[in-house]
């Protein structure tokens, strides 16, 4: 396998046989058109309709070629981002699909739409959309059933309740599989202190082959670093991301 980091949470994953893109937003470097020149079926997959994760301009490439099956998140369509035709699987949490190919799961997110396991060519991928401890570093000061007013998100909100959400969503994953080859998950220094915790979770309830960092762009690729003395803890390899279109062979 050979993943291509694009920008925020897009990726491209090429297998021997196929070539998988996800949450495409922006491409400023140009990675993504020398994949859809290549002889292999495309996989496209959004996580939710957040303009971080989701661009229309995906559905411009079956334009350019045949062989492209576009993976969304239901409440893409439901926030009418795209058009029922546009895509030819929608998924909401608990829904599967395959094609003898690729399997697919889509499982929950503490945000908007899903998060995906993919079981490819021998491989399972795990990309987490939004699913994360978005609201960790209220958790110190947090009482139980109140709400705290984040100025950040200008909302009240229940750190120990989303918490105890995202836990559940990991139990549910839990109930599929417990490893991973490769993981794509949101390390974002915007969220302030414990910006890690949700990637450290995941990390102590699962065996994962690489850990690959996102979401880090406001705050940069040093920031998505520190979850590297985490992983090494762990002895599970942490990919150092330092610019766009950077690869790495798995």
């Amino acid at each position: 396998m050979i993943l291509t980091y694009v920008f925020h949470s897009g990726f491209v994953l090429e297998m021997n046989k196929s070539i998988l893109i996800f949450d495409y937003w922006l491409d400023l470097n140009g990675v993504v058109p020398p994949f859809l020149k290549k002889d292999k079926p495309v996989y496209v997959f959004s996580s939710h309709f957040h303009e971080d994760h989701f661009n229309k301009a995906i559905f411009e490439w079956r334009k350019q070629r045949e062989g492209i099956t576009y993976i969304l998140s239901k409440d893409i369509y439901k926030h009418r981002r795209a058009n029922k035709e546009d895509a030819d699987v929608w998924l909401a949490k608990g829904g599967t699909w395959s094609d003898g190919t690729i399997s697919v799961w889509a499982l929950g997110s503490t945000d908007s739409g899903v998060s995906w396991i993919v079981e490819i060519e021998g491989k399972r991928i795990f990309h987490a959309g939004d699913l994360n401890n978005w609201y960790a570093r209220f958790l110190p000061e947090a009482v139980p059933g109140e709400t705290i007013y984040s100025e950040e998100f200008d909302e009240d909100i229940d750190p120990i309740a989303h918490e105890k959400q995202y836990l559940g969503e990991l139990k549910d994953i839990r109930k599929i599989t417990d490893s991973f080859d490769v993981v794509m998950f949101p390390i974002d220094g915007r969220i302030g202190n414990g910006y890690t915790l949700g990637g450290r979770q995941f990390i102590e309830r699962f065996k994962v082959g690489l850990f690959v960092p996102m979401h880090f762009v406001a705050s940069g690729f040093e920031s998505a670093w520190r979850m590297k003395e985490f992983t090494d803890e762990k002895d599970i390899p942490f990919w150092e991301i330092s610019r766009e279109g950077e690869t790495i062979k798995i």
